[in-house]
């Protein structure tokens, strides 16, 4: 999974590599339209860039937002997709500028230069790898599968259950990713997922797309 610091993001399919060749197909044989696009717009305060620009994100530079406070999510439920995962807070390699997500694929990272769960206002986010030719299926291999009203769980430190509700899931070529939306500072308070998508490329062993789901806060969280 590759982030890259222009993009704590285009780099987040980097490091997901074939599972097999089978697997790969798999993968990308499961089309899924995109949908919720203009609600995830809505909620953003930061004006989306062309398409195919590349604005830094902020990585250690960048404005919180005012009084907000910290709280890591430290674990995430996704029950339909069969999801449940330790969350370990990550940042960038500073000798790449990619986004470090944890490399046990059962795991997933959230971006710790963003906003916390307690946070007012902006995007938090987490991201996972899609699969491993050493470990198989990662904690986001299904998450293509996600569709608008599901219903997951995210624990903060705190030793609180947040519920948030699925509004979107989208697609993009890596080179083509509003970065700027999906890890802004402003905006409605949100939780976006980000893990790599479309074909595989063999030779420089990296999927082409990056797949992103959005979902906003959903009340009191369901007991597990």
């Amino acid at each position: 999974m590759t982030v890259r610091n222009r993009g704590a993001l285009a780099a987040m399919a980097a490091g997901a590599t074939a599972l097999t060749v089978a697997a790969v197909v798999a993968v990308a044989a499961r089309p899924a339209a995109d949908v919720g696009a203009d609600e995830v717009a809505a909620l953003a305060d930061t004006a989306p860039s062309a398409a195919g620009s590349r604005s830094p994100v902020p990585v250690r530079k960048g404005e919180l937002p005012a009084g907000a406070e910290i709280v890591p999510p430290v674990g995430l439920r996704i029950p339909a997709i069969g999801v449940t995962a330790t969350v370990n807070a990550v940042g960038t390699n500073p000798q790449t500028n990619e986004f470090e997500v944890p490399p046990s694929v059962d795991q997933v990272g959230w971006y710790r230069y963003g906003p916390g769960l307690a946070a007012p206002a902006g995007s938090v986010v987490i991201a996972g790898h899609v699969d491993s030719s050493t470990q198989g299926e990662g904690a986001f291999f299904r998450l293509r599968e996600l569709d608008q009203g599901d219903r997951l769980t995210v624990t903060g430190s705190d030793g609180q259950d947040r519920a948030y509700r699925v509004i979107a899931r989208e697609e993009y070529q890596k080179t083509k990713i509003p970065l700027e939306r999906y890890f802004a500072r402003d905006g409605d308070q949100r939780l976006t997922l980000i893990t790599c998508g479309g074909p595989f490329d063999a030779d420089t062993r990296r999927y082409r797309d990056n797949l992103v789901v959005t979902a906003v806060p959903a009340g009191p969280a369901a007991a597990p």
